[in-house]
């Protein structure tokens, strides 16, 4: 979901929880247009980021701190001189627009008390933290607007602040079912723009929500409504403006393929629920830094892994490409056993045959039919006889020659597959260096020339553990694979992998005990989850013991043999785990 005014309001109440009545103790500027307000509160310190970043405009409560500058901008430093010590009062949002409030109170220079207003709007391009005296004028901003930039609205110190009017629209809790009903659904649009048009604070994803709640088509035109849908949207709508008022349920909704993250929202979406996989947090500002996290570090790797993803396509392409002409190639070979009988047939017959004849009908003695034989009219019996044999060794030679390079082609094809697989799940640099690594070593790209003093992070399998302390690693590539099947899991560890196609090895380690029949299931779904097949809604995956995965001599990494196995059906998900951070 946008950063809309929903979000906001939710927002808005966990900071009133959290920072009301706090002291704000300091105030860095790390980035030209975002701040860090560090305030104590109950014993407990917070970080409270401010982003007016035209992309990427954010508040929320973080964990994690940045460096400021040795030379604080001049907004940080006017933001110090006032309010470096004051008091936040009253955290509010006005109306249901993209805009936070802060009252804070403070002493003046003359030690008397007074206060300040800090105002961040969360806009898109014109977020802006905006700071105000008492009277509301404007002290200072982290950017200015002069008129030359917006006509409706000044930016500068000593103009007055106010939010511009959003004309046609109006505020939910203002809207009545007569005005809902008669006014906004009457409006010539599609039933999405008409909404979206004239309430505040709701963006395309709250308008869909609504819609989805009493299964209406948001493109269709609102004068396709009949009354009751009319009624029924007017009581969704007072739902979630209730529902506002509750206890939020902060989501991110992921990508059921690459799990990355697609879409947030502080209360559940029904358009999301049961397409999409989710994570819960107990915060609305846990929601937002893990899915901008997410949403960067998706975006990150497939833009650094872009170029191994190209190359790993082409050489893949190319190999399949050549897969293809071996076996058409081999499939000529199939008349390699004809050729012989005709010639040896024509060596037992040839007398029988009038020169210049184009065939010759003959018995055949392997199996008492009759066969026809085309024979080439300038050539005598014994000749053809002759460029028969020669065809059938031709033929012997280029088999015995295809089988070993389809062989070989076949074992390329399914390596360059596995490390497609591991590109889609690396997470980090230290993924993508053993992906590299690994291309470079069965020469499938130039090696790369690293500085000597350059010394690589240490890549790590994905660990979770389950409910009940059973322990599961996946092996984010070959390398991994290798390392997990035949170093870290013991003989009576269990060993899953997708049935026939290119996945992660994944370990569950018994210590000695029993698994519950769950593990082996929640261990099959990882194992479907991290494999080329995860999109699919079922997958069959094998499982044995770790002591009968043996690795053929001189295989890539990666590749092992097993000759006694269990089965079982699964949805590829992960379910039923914590996973543990080994980065650190």
């Amino acid at each position: 979901m946008a950063f809309n005014g929903i979000t906001l309001h939710a927002l808005s109440k966990e900071l009133q929880s959290s920072l009301q009545g706090g002291r704000i103790v300091k105030i860095a500027q790390p980035e030209p247009e975002e701040l860090i307000i560090t305030v104590k509160n109950n014993g407990q310190k917070y970080l409270l980021l401010i982003s007016a970043n035209a992309s990427l405009p954010l508040i929320y409560l973080t964990s994690q701190n940045k460096q400021a500058p040795l030379s604080a901008p001049n907004f940080c430093m006017l933001l110090r001189k006032y309010i470096g010590s004051a008091q936040i009062d009253e955290i509010k949002q006005i109306g249901f627009e993209r805009v936070l409030s802060f009252r804070l109170s403070h002493l003046n220079e003359l030690g008397d008390p007074a206060t300040k207003y800090l105002y961040v709007e969360i806009m898109g391009k014109h977020s802006n933290i905006i700071f105000c005296d008492e009277d509301q004028k404007i002290l200072d901003s982290i950017k200015r607007i002069p008129a030359q930039v917006s006509s409706v609205r000044e930016v500068l110190p000593g103009r007055s602040y106010f939010i511009p009017s959003q004309e046609n629209k109006y505020q939910p809790t203002d809207i009545d079912e007569d005005h809902f009903v008669n006014e906004i659904l009457s409006r010539p649009l599609s039933i999405y723009k008409a909404i979206l048009s004239s309430v505040i604070g709701f963006s395309s994803t709250s308008v869909h929500q609504l819609c989805s709640m009493v299964q209406v088509d948001s493109d269709a035109p609102t004068a396709s409504l009949s009354t009751e849908e009319k009624k029924a949207l007017y009581d969704a709508f007072c739902r979630m403006l209730h529902a506002m008022e509750q206890e939020s349920t902060p989501t991110i909704y992921l990508d059921p393929q690459d799990q990355h993250p697609v879409e947030f929202s502080a209360f559940p979406l029904n358009a999301y629920e049961g397409h999409c996989a989710k994570n819960t947090y107990t915060t609305v500002s846990e929601v937002l830094e893990q899915y901008y996290a997410k949403k960067a570090l998706y975006s990150n790797m497939k833009q650094r892994s872009s170029d191994l993803r190209r190359s790993v396509k082409t050489l893949l392409e190319r190999e399949s490409k050549k897969l293809d002409l071996q076996l058409h190639q081999m499939k000529d070979t199939e008349k390699m056993d004809q050729y012989r009988i005709y010639g040896e047939l024509l060596h037992t017959y040839g007398y029988q045959i009038a020169p210049g004849q184009s065939s010759a009908t003959v018995t055949n003695y392997y199996d008492n039919t009759e066969i026809t034989i085309p024979l080439d009219n300038t050539k005598t019996p014994m000749e053809n006889a002759q460029r028969y044999f020669d065809k059938y060794t031709k033929c012997k030679r280029t088999k015995v020659a295809l089988t070993e390079q389809i062989e070989e082609t076949q074992k390329t094809v399914e390596h360059l597959s596995a490390i497609m697989s591991s590109l889609e799940i690396a997470e980090s640099s230290n993924d993508l260096d053993e992906i590299r690594a690994e291309l470079e070593e069965f020469g499938y790209i130039h090696k790369h020339s690293r500085n000597k003093k350059e010394k690589a992070g240490k890549s790590h399998p994905l660990h979770f553990v389950t409910e009940d302390g059973f322990h599961i690693y996946v092996g984010k590539n070959n390398y991994q694979n290798d390392m997990l099947t035949f170093k870290k899991a013991t003989g009576n560890d269990w060993w899953f992998h997708a049935k026939k196609i290119p996945g992660s090895h994944v370990i569950v380690k018994t210590e000695g005990e029993e698994l519950p029949d769950d593990v082996f299931m929640i261990a099959a779904e990882l194992a479907g989850y991290y494999s080329s097949g995860r999109i699919s809604e079922k997958l069959e995956i094998d499982y044995l013991q770790k002591k009968n995965v043996k690795k053929p001599s001189g295989a890539a990494p990666g590749f092992v043999v097993y000759y006694t196995n269990y089965s079982m059906m699964i949805h590829p998900q992960i379910r039923g785990v914590k996973r543990i951070d080994e980065s650190s």
